[in-house]
């Protein structure tokens, strides 16, 4: 059995999880709703108000993965998105690479890291999702999903069914970029980009491998 560890807090899950051993587990999983240190995307912080939101991160053995950790990036965002999507019953788009959006909101995000443990390669997958929050005055480009559907989600509720739905769906990855191309924001619309620290206008066609 996989396990699903909850801790009251934690500085950063995607580090918290490391002290854990996977043994004979095919993934173990670990969440807080009280996260003060988590990590975003290209080296940026992830906030989260205490008690609002959901910090979850997977930890899974590389060699159990059997598609490139490119297509993993967007298999797991895939993952991450139809949750969403089937728990809101809403259009949920993912802004590439990895950010969900709801309503043109960015309402989650995820970091995948790849790690050495104890010999044993893994990738450490981290999910924030922002549940209870309203107050966005200083994030104008984020939301929640409380204020995109006026639903008021249990925090356990979506940490143990987030951890259900990755079980039955982390190691099925077939058409996986069909899937991500499929409910890509933006898609076939001019958007602005940083490429190497520069903002640039393009338009975002289709990923590939």
């Amino acid at each position: 059995m996989n396990p699903l560890i909850y801790l009251k807090i934690s500085s950063s899950t995607n580090v918290d999880i490391q002290n854990f051993k996977l043994d004979e587990n095919d993934f173990l999983a670990l969440y807080t709703f009280n996260q003060t240190k988590g990590k975003g995307q290209y080296n940026n912080s992830w906030e989260m108000n205490p008690e609002e939101n959901l910090a979850f991160s997977l930890m899974l053995k590389t060699k159990n993965i059997k598609i490139s950790k490119n297509i993993f990036n967007f298999h797991t965002a895939s993952v991450v998105r139809d949750f969403i999507a089937n728990l809101t019953r809403k259009v949920v788009e993912i802004k590439w690479p990895n950010d969900i959006i709801l309503n043109k909101k960015k309402i989650a995000g995820i970091l995948i890291e790849k790690k050495k443990i104890e010999h044993e390669e893994v990738f450490i997958v981290g999910v924030g999702i922002n549940v209870l929050q309203t107050d966005f005055s200083r994030l104008p480009k984020a939301g929640s999903l409380l204020s995109q559907t006026n639903e008021k989600f249990d925090l356990n509720f979506i940490a143990e069914n987030l951890f259900t739905y990755f079980q039955a769906q982390i190691f099925n990855s077939e058409n996986v970029l069909e899937n991500f191309n499929n409910h890509l924001f933006l898609k076939k619309k001019i958007a602005v980009f940083n490429l190497n620290s520069k903002r640039q206008n393009g338009i975002i066609k289709y990923a590939d491998k």
